[in-house]
């Protein structure tokens, strides 16, 4: 059965500025002659890696709101220099747009039910047609 992760994504202001930094990673991994691969590295290793990875996403809260995923391809368990247990969730360079759901911040990361997961967005009216600033007070106000 597969399952998801939720987890904030930091610094981003939108799902462009989030798809413009994954180009950007890849690019220089391209230049370094880097086998081209996105990832992203977190401290705690889920225990729940088989379920995650059978078909899981992981999806981006942007600026309070559940809007993007990427599907989850693998997850990979490394010793930093430090010798802090870490683990790279490997994704899909793919960002797939979806519903907007507000999320209140939290720390790391958490798992999301698939029965809770907002759907992608895929076609002309609905809400992937409106500007990011109206989703967002209109999710703010519990409409989206």
């Amino acid at each position: 059965m597969a399952l998801h992760l939720l987890k904030l994504c930091v610094g981003a202001e939108s799902i462009e500025d989030l798809q413009r930094w994954i180009d950007l990673r890849l690019a220089a991994m391209k230049a370094a002659g880097q086998t081209l691969e996105q990832f992203h590295t977190t401290r705690m290793l889920p225990k729940r890696a088989a379920d995650l990875v059978d078909g899981g996403s992981l999806f981006w809260v942007i600026k309070g709101n559940i809007q993007a995923r990427q599907r989850l391809l693998d997850i990979r368990p490394f010793t930093d220099a430090e010798g802090i247990s870490r683990c790279n969730l490997v994704l899909e360079p793919v960002l797939h747009e979806t519903s907007w759901a507000p999320r209140r911040p939290f720390q790391g990361w958490r798992y999301l039910d698939p029965d809770d997961a907002p759907r992608d967005l895929g076609g002309s009216g609905e809400d992937g047609d409106l500007p990011a600033e109206l989703k967002r007070e209109l999710a703010g106000l519990g409409l989206l």
